[in-house]
């Protein structure tokens, strides 16, 4: 049987745009790694390599796996006040991309790669509507040499408070 909490994550997304295929958190909550694969862009023409979309949807698939997981098994104390079902509501409208970088160093084969996700700070702000701010690091690679790498600044809008 799979892993029903990856699929559950990965739900949302069209069938030829579900890249994650397993996914594993640390103990500690904070990093979770996946293995990827796209033997078909979802959007374009196939390029050869992973590219700057492919690394979009690949960091939101791991996040969106590791906040699920930091939920379930309550490891992260900003998450301790959610439910899963408080989560799979907020998953899409509310778990906003507020800042994007990416950096390649070399091409990446799309057909097989690995990536890993980190949650470097998470602060609470109240401006016009409460929210977690959320910086994460993310890298992909594969076996072959190829890297990319970059940061995310997530905004949490209206999360759950104990």
């Amino acid at each position: 049987m799979g892993d029903l909490l990856l699929e559950r994550v990965l739900q949302p997304y069209k069938v030829d745009c579900r890249y994650l295929l397993s996914a594993e958190a640390e103990p500690s909550g904070d990093k979770a790694s996946g293995d990827f694969a796209i033997p078909e862009s979802c959007y374009i023409d196939d390029t050869g390599h992973f590219n700057s979309v492919e690394f979009n949807i690949c960091y939101n698939q791991l996040v969106y796996y590791l906040m699920a997981r930091a939920v379930r098994d309550n490891t992260m104390p900003d998450f301790e006040p959610w439910t899963l079902e408080d989560y799979w509501r907020k998953q899409l409208p509310d778990i906003l991309i507020a800042s994007f970088e990416s950096r390649f160093k070399r091409p990446i084969n799309a057909r097989r790669f690995t990536g890993e996700v980190a949650v470097a700070d998470i602060r609470y702000r109240e401006a016009t509507r409460p929210m977690l701010l959320t910086r994460t690091e993310v890298r992909f690679w594969d076996d072959e040499g190829g890297a990319a790498q970059g940061k995310v600044l997530l905004a949490i809008m209206e999360p759950p408070r104990g």
